[in-house]
C-alpha cells in the first residue's frame, strides 16, 4: 500500500546512475566512436577558442567526458549544448550565439540542412553493421544481378558504405552509392571543409555532369547512368524505419523502396502504401483551402532561409485572401496548439525531415510550406510530386511557382467547391492592400455568386471570447502588495498539511 500512498518525495529525490550509450567505455572506444582527434584538429587548426558542442539527449551521458578529453587537447572553451528548442537533428546556431561560441560541434544523427552563420563539425558517431548480414539481405532483395539501385543510408551507418560497396560491385554492376555533401560558409564532415558558398534556395537538385544525371538533395548526392531516370532506380535504405526514409519515400515516391536494419539484421520491402500517405496529405490541403485563419509555426532557427519562406508564406496566404499569426514556440505538443482555438490550421516550418509531422491527435492540421502552396497559389497544381525541403520553394528554387498577381481590371472571381464540407469557396487572388489587418471583422470582395459575408478571423473569434488575455488596464486595476505564495510540492504544499 506504501506504493499508492507514497507523497511522491522519494521518487522525485532519487538519484538515478547514467550510462554511457557507448556499450565499450575504454579510452580507445570512445576516442574512435566520438572523434576526438579529428575534432581537436579542427577546433586547433581554424584557432577557435569557444566551442559549442551539441548533444542529442541520448548522447548527453558522454558529453562531460568528451567535453574534458578535448579541453585536453586545446585551448578552447566549451560550452555543452543540450535540451535543443527544436529537433535535436538541426543545428542550434541560436544557442551557440547566446555562449559567443565561434563554431559547433554538432553529434548524432543529422538531417544536414545547411546553416549559415557558424563554422559547423558533424560528428555522427559509428553505429556498427554486420556487412555480411546486410549484402545477404541485398541479393534476397535484387536476385537480378542487373538491378539498377541508389544505396542511402542513415548517417550513423556513413562510415561502412564504401566496405558495403566493395563487396556489392563485383556482383552488381548498376549499383549506385550516395555520399553525404553538406552546404555551407564552412562545414567539416568526413575530413573535409566544403568553403564555398551555395545558396541552396537558388541551388538545383539535379543537374547534368558528363551526359550523368546528378541528384544533390537532403544532404545527398549521386549520379544516374546516362539515359537512365530516377523513377527507373531502386533504393536501398540502411537505417531504422523513421523520419529520414520517410522523408526519402514521400520525396521519391515512383522508387520502390527497400532497407536494411542494422539493429535487428533483417531486410524488407517497405511496403508502406505511399498512394495512401500522399492521399492523406491532399486531405490535408482541402482543410487549408479552406481555412481563413492560418498559422505560421516556426519550427527552426537554424535551417538557412527560413526568414525567406516565412515572407514567402505570408504573402500567398494574404494574396490567397486568408489571415496568417506567427508562432515561435519551440517543441510542438498538443496543448500547446490547443491554446489558439482561433487558428484554423497551422503550417510548419522546419528541416525536411521534421516537417512531416502526423497531426492526427493535435485539435487543429499542420501542413508543410508544400501544401500550404498547393492551397494558396493556383498556378501550382498537385501532381503527386511531393517537396518537403522548404528551401525547393524559394524563388530561383527547382521547385518554385511564381504567385500569380491580383488583376484589378477583372472582377470576375473564380470559385470552387471544397471536397470536404462541399461549400463554395473563391480562389481569387487579392493584393495585399486589400485586407485590413487592423479592423476586427473582414469582408469578402463582392461578386456574382455571393453577396456580403464576414469572414471567420482570428479578431473576431477574440472578440467573442469571455477572456481575451491579460490586458494593462492602467488606472482601472488596484494596486496589490506582493503576497507570500504557497510552499512545497504541488501534490503537497506545506500549509495543506499531511493526510
Amino acid at each position: 500500500m506504501a506504493t499508492f500512498s507514497s507523497d511522491g518525495e522519494q521518487v522525485i529525490q532519487r538519484s538515478l546512475a547514467a550510462v554511457s550509450t557507448v556499450k565499450n567505455t575504454e579510452v580507445e572506444s570512445l576516442e574512435e566512436v566520438y572523434q576526438i582527434k579529428e575534432t581537436c584538429d579542427f577546433i586547433n587548426k581554424n584557432n577557435f577558442h569557444k566551442v559549442a558542442l551539441q548533444f542529442p539527449d541520448e548522447l548527453l551521458v558522454d558529453s562531460v567526458l568528451i567535453a574534458s578529453k578535448i579541453e585536453n587537447e586545446t585551448v578552447a572553451k566549451l560550452h555543452i549544448l543540450g535540451d535543443t528548442p527544436y529537433g535535436s537533428c538541426c543545428v542550434d546556431e541560436i544557442a551557440a550565439e547566446h555562449v559567443g561560441a565561434q563554431c559547433i560541434v554538432h553529434y548524432g544523427r543529422a538531417c544536414l540542412s545547411p546553416s549559415r552563420r557558424l563554422p559547423l563539425m558533424y560528428v555522427f558517431g559509428k553505429r556498427p553493421v554486420d556487412l555480411q548480414r546486410c549484402v545477404s539481405s541485398f541479393q534476397e532483395l535484387y536476385p537480378d544481378r542487373q538491378s539498377h539501385v541508389v544505396i542511402l543510408y542513415d548517417v550513423i551507418y556513413s562510415h561502412v558504405i564504401d566496405d558495403l560497396l566493395d563487396l556489392l560491385s563485383p556482383q552488381y554492376p548498376n549499383v549506385v552509392k550516395s555520399t553525404l555533401h553538406v552546404e555551407g560558409d564552412q562545414c567539416h564532415i568526413h575530413g573535409q571543409i566544403h568553403s564555398q558558398h551555395i545558396d541552396s534556395g537558388h541551388a538545383p537538385a539535379h543537374s547534368c555532369l558528363n551526359g550523368c544525371q546528378y541528384i544533390q538533395k537532403f544532404g545527398r548526392q549521386f549520379c544516374l547512368k546516362e539515359g537512365l531516370k530516377m523513377d527507373e532506380y531502386s533504393m536501398f535504405y540502411i537505417g531504422k524505419e523513421g523520419a529520414t526514409l520517410t522523408n526519402f519515400m514521400m520525396t521519391w515516391n515512383h522508387c520502390s523502396f527497400s532497407s536494411f536494419d542494422p539493429e535487428m539484421m533483417v531486410g524488407r520491402v517497405e511496403t508502406i502504401s505511399i498512394n495512401r500517405a500522399l492521399m492523406k496529405r491532399y486531405y490535408l490541403i482541402e482543410k487549408a483551402k479552406d481555412a481563413s485563419v492560418v498559422g505560421i509555426l516556426v519550427g527552426t532557427l537554424g535551417v538557412a532561409n527560413y526568414l525567406t519562406i516565412i515572407d514567402q508564406l505570408k504573402d500567398i496566404i494574404c494574396k490567397a485572401g486568408k489571415k496568417s499569426y506567427l508562432f515561435a514556440m519551440g517543441k510542438l505538443n498538443v496543448p500547446k496548439l490547443a491554446n489558439f482555438l482561433e487558428i484554423d490550421i497551422y503550417v510548419l516550418i522546419a528541416c525536411s525531415e521534421n516537417s512531416l509531422l502526423d497531426s492526427s491527435e493535435f485539435y487543429r492540421p499542420v501542413v508543410t510550406p508544400f501544401e500550404m502552396e498547393v492551397a494558396c497559389n493556383k498556378h501550382r497544381k498537385w501532381t503527386g510530386e511531393y517537396v518537403t525541403d522548404f528551401r525547393d520553394l524559394l524563388p530561383g528554387a527547382c521547385n518554385h511557382v511564381k504567385v500569380p498577381s491580383p488583376d484589378a481590371s477583372d472582377d470576375s472571381e473564380e470559385m470552387d467547391i471544397s471536397l470536404i464540407t462541399g461549400a463554395l469557396r473563391s480562389t481569387c487572388v487579392t493584393s495585399p492592400e486589400s485586407v485590413d489587418i487592423r479592423s476586427d471583422t473582414s469582408v469578402i470582395k463582392r461578386n456574382q455568386t455571393l453577396m456580403v459575408a464576414q469572414s471567420n478571423t482570428a479578431a473576431s473569434f477574440l472578440m467573442g471570447r469571455s477572456w481575451q488575455g491579460l490586458e494593462q488596464r492602467l488606472g482601472e486595476t488596484p494596486a496589490m502588495k506582493a503576497v507570500e505564495g504557497r510552499r512545497g510540492l504541488a501534490i503537497a504544499y506545506e500549509e495543506e498539511g499531511g493526510t
